[in-house]
């Protein structure tokens, strides 16, 4: 789960974004996980997780529930996404009651799930934080290219990419939840929020009605 940990961009920004994700261990609890994985499915489906998928198959921004449900098998992972503590909550309370054997993993903004831990009377067996960025930072990317990429833990997200696809919405060729999505189906863990990465867009792209006005002045 430590993937999820390096989010970024503006803290207001990442208080709508929370990962869920089900953890089997080998040895342990790696048998017959289809039927406990459905009940993770359900559980999140339940308080409208808005993106989740099997990294065995890919996120359901691509493909379709019953599709990613029906290739389950002992070697999958599920994972997925929040954008309210309110859902966090509903599901701890549903996955503590279901009792499944299997790890709960919930990552977001401390101020925000610990509070929701302790709401759904969960307590926290561990805690993993993230102590930032080191070395030659020069050579990242903007931060409003970072706050999308860092969505997908395993950087499977282009930066230039991210860059075109802000461009297509600035020149009217994709709405902004057109263009989140495109992105969300490079994650194939189902991690990314395309919610948050919509507001993102919307909060940056240039349009050429913004540059014509420009160029006029």
């Amino acid at each position: 789960m430590t993937h999820s940990l390096h989010r970024s961009g503006a803290i207001e920004s990442q208080k709508k974004d929370f990962n869920w994700f089900m953890y089997q261990t080998k040895g342990v609890n790696d048998i017959n996980i289809k039927p406990k994985a459905l009940e993770f499915i359900a559980a999140a489906e339940a308080v409208g997780s808005e993106n989740w998928g099997d990294v065995k198959t890919g996120p359901k921004t691509q493909y379709s529930i019953e599709e990613i449900k029906d290739k389950i098998s002992d070697k999958s992972r599920i994972r997925g996404v929040f954008t309210k503590r309110e859902q966090v909550i509903e599901f701890l309370k549903t996955m503590k009651e279901k009792d499944t054997g299997l790890s709960v993993v919930i990552t977001g903004v401390l101020s925000e799930v610990l509070p929701a831990c302790q709401e759904a009377e969960v307590t926290p067996h561990s805690i993993n934080y993230s102590l930032g960025v080191w070395g030659k930072k020069e050579n990242l990317p903007d931060d409003t290219t970072l706050s999308i990429t860092t969505m997908c833990g395993h950087h499977m997200i282009p930066p230039k990419y991210v860059e075109h696809m802000m461009d297509q919405v600035g020149k009217g060729r994709l709405t902004a939840d057109e263009a989140a999505v495109k992105l969300a189906n490079f994650c194939y863990c189902g991690i990314f929020n395309q919610v948050r990465c919509a507001d993102i867009i919307t909060e940056n792209v240039v349009t050429e009605k913004e540059v014509a006005v420009t160029l006029e002045e």
